[in-house]
């Protein structure tokens, strides 16, 4: 009898992991993209995948032209997809390269629409963004995003991406 209230409790949480990583969001993890950086004039790589059937994502991004500060700039990170959170939106978690962790925030708004709110902080800069895209295709996706870093100019980027 005293073993009923750990067993329910591991059983509890069992099924809500299980129901997390099969609950379906509709949003695509495993994309790459060029960026475009309309203030420092450069391009972007990026690439995120889910590890198999689970909610780890594994990212990369690079920068290539633009400004002298910016060009090259390379980054990898590891982070955690929390489907259908709240009110139908996904929240990913991350840490990775350069002393970086975020927060990211998607969701499907419908009509092909998709919105995201982001912090991020990396070598102790905060960033915060906000993205819009639209799904042309279950393959293409055009975005426009803006984000502000603190002590930094603001940008605005314009990227085309493919879910696979």
């Amino acid at each position: 009898m005293k073993h009923i209230l750990p067993i329910l409790t591991i059983t509890t949480l069992a099924a809500a992991a299980s129901a997390q990583s099969a609950a379906s969001s509709g949003l695509s993890y495993n994309r790459v993209g060029l960026g475009y950086n309309t203030d420092s004039k450069g391009y972007s790589l990026s690439a995120s995948a889910l590890i198999g059937s689970s909610n780890f994502l594994v990212s990369a991004d690079t920068t290539i032209g633009g400004s002298a500060t910016t060009n090259g700039d390379d980054s990898v990170s590891l982070g955690y997809v929390f489907k259908n959170v709240a009110f139908g939106a996904d929240a990913t978690v991350s840490v990775g390269s350069n002393e970086s962790y975020g927060l990211n925030v998607r969701k499907d708004l419908g009509n092909n629409i998709e919105g995201a709110v982001s912090y991020g902080r990396e070598s102790g800069v905060n960033t915060w963004g906000v993205e819009l895209a639209y799904n042309v295709s279950k393959q293409i996706q055009v975005a426009v995003g803006y984000s502000d870093a603190s002590g930094a100019a603001s940008t605005t980027d314009v990227s085309v991406r493919y879910n696979f």
